[in-house]
C-alpha cells in the first residue's frame, strides 16, 4: 500500500511499462541477444588488447560531460581512454581523471579549439575509436573540427566515431554532411537533436510524427535517417531505437524515468565508444551499449526509485550489467553442453541424466 513493492526488470510492456505493443520491423533486444554481442576477453590480454578510445569532449561549463564519458568507457571494458580537451583546460581535467590520460588540443582563443592543428594532433594519437561532442563549446571552430573528423582523406584514419551532443548540433548546420567518404559512425541524438538534424542538414521531412511517444513513428524516422545518412542512428528515449544503414533495426525494452537527468546520454556515448574500440561493428556496439545502459539504469532505479538517480551512478552499473550478461551466456552454454537445451513441447528426452551424475552443477537456472 505504501508503494515500495518490488518490481521486475526490465520494465517493458509486459512488466509494468506503457502496455503498448512493440512495433513490427524491429528486433526487441533481450539478454540472449545482448549477451551474444559481448566481446570476448582473452585470459592473456593486456590493456592494449582491449582497445584505445579517444574522447574529444568537455569545456569549462560542461566539464562533467567529458568526465562521465571517460568513466563510462572504462567501465565498459576498453583498455585505454585518452581525454582530449582545450589546452587551457588540461590542468583542470588532469586533476579530475584518474585512470584516463589527457591530451591538450591547440587553441586559437581561450577554450576555442584551433581545428587544423588540433586535427593534426588527433591523427598523430593512436586510437581505435573516437567519441566527439559531449560538453564541447559551441562555435564555428567546433563545427570545423567535427567536419574534419567526419571525412576520410589521404591524411586521416578510418577509426569509427560516436557523435553526440555538440557534434550533432554542429552537423545540423552542414549541408550534405553524409555524402562522400566518411568514417563509420554512430549518431546518438535525443528527439530534439534528431529533429534538428533532419531539418537543418537538408534532409527535410514533412512530418516525422511524435518522436517521443509513438514507437512506430520513432522506428520509421530512425530507419529512414540511418539509410539516408549511411550511419547507425540511436534515437534515445523510452524504448530507444537503434537503426542501421541496411534497414535493420532494434528496440530496447527499457522505459525508465530515472534516466531523465543530465549526463545519462554522456554515459551512453562512452559505453558505445568503448565497445567500438574493442572491435564491435557500429550496429553491434550501439545495440550492446544501449542494453548495458538500460540494465544499469534499471539497477539504479531499484536502488534510488523513479527520481534522484545521478548520471554518475550509472558507470559502475555498466560493468555489473556486462558481468550479468556474461554469466547468463555461460550458464546457457553449460546447459546446452550438458544436454539441457530447450526442446519443443512433446519431444521426449533421449537420455535421462541421473540426479547423482558427477560433475553437473546443481544450479543451472
Amino acid at each position: 500500500p505504501v508503494g515500495f513493492g518490488r518490481r521486475d526488470a526490465p520494465r517493458d510492456a509486459d512488466k509494468g511499462g506503457t502496455g503498448s505493443a512493440f512495433p513490427a520491423g524491429a528486433t526487441k533486444l533481450d539478454e540472449d541477444i545482448a549477451g551474444g554481442l559481448v566481446p570476448e576477453r582473452s585470459a592473456r590480454g593486456h590493456k592494449g588488447s582491449f582497445g584505445k578510445l579517444l574522447v574529444i569532449a568537455g569545456s569549462l561549463d560542461y566539464a562533467g560531460a567529458a568526465l562521465l564519458v571517460a568513466r563510462a568507457a572504462g567501465r565498459s571494458g576498453v583498455g585505454l581512454v585518452t581525454l582530449a580537451i582545450p589546452e587551457s583546460l588540461q590542468p583542470l581535467f588532469s586533476a579530475k581523471v584518474i585512470e584516463a590520460t589527457t591530451m591538450a588540443l591547440p587553441e586559437d582563443d581561450v577554450e576555442e579549439i584551433d581545428p587544423e592543428p588540433a586535427m593534426a594532433r588527433i591523427l598523430d594519437h593512436e586510437h581505435d575509436a573516437v567519441v566527439v561532442g559531449p560538453g564541447l563549446r559551441p562555435g564555428l571552430a567546433t563545427t570545423e573540427l567535427v567536419r574534419s573528423l567526419l571525412r576520410i582523406a589521404a591524411d586521416t584514419d578510418d577509426a569509427p566515431l560516436v557523435l553526440d551532443a555538440e557534434a550533432l548540433r554542429s552537423m545540423a548546420t552542414m549541408d550534405g554532411w553524409w555524402t562522400g567518404d566518411r568514417r563509420p559512425a554512430v549518431l546518438t541524438p535525443h528527439a530534439g537533436e534528431f529533429a534538428r538534424l533532419r531539418a537543418g542538414s537538408g534532409d527535410q521531412q514533412p512530418d516525422d510524427g511524435d518522436l517521443e511517444g509513438d514507437d512506430d513513428a520513432r522506428l520509421a524516422a530512425a530507419t529512414d535517417a540511418a539509410t539516408t545518412w549511411g550511419s547507425v542512428v540511436v534515437l534515445k528515449g523510452a524504448r530507444t531505437i537503434i537503426a542501421a544503414p541496411d534497414g535493420s533495426a532494434a528496440i530496447a525494452p527499457f522505459e525508465n524515468p530515472a534516466l531523465a537527468t543530465g549526463g545519462t546520454g554522456d554515459v551512453l556515448a562512452g559505453a558505445i565508444g568503448a565497445l567500438l574500440a574493442q572491435g564491435l561493428d557500429p550496429f553491434a556496439a550501439a545495440r550492446l551499449g544501449v542494453y548495458l545502459h538500460g540494465m544499469a539504469g534499471d539497477a539504479g532505479r531499484d536502488r534510488f526509485g523513479d527520481a534522484g538517480m545521478l548520471a554518475s551512478d550509472l558507470p559502475d552499473g555498466l560493468a555489473l550489467a556486462r558481468k550479468r550478461l556474461v554469466a547468463a551466456s555461460e550458464r546457457r552454454s553449460a546447459t546446452k553442453r550438458l544436454g539441457f537445451a530447450a526442446r519443443e513441447s512433446g519431444t521426449a528426452a533421449t537420455t535421462a541424466v541421473p540426479p547423482s551424475t558427477p560433475g553437473i552443477p546443481g544450479d543451472l537456472r
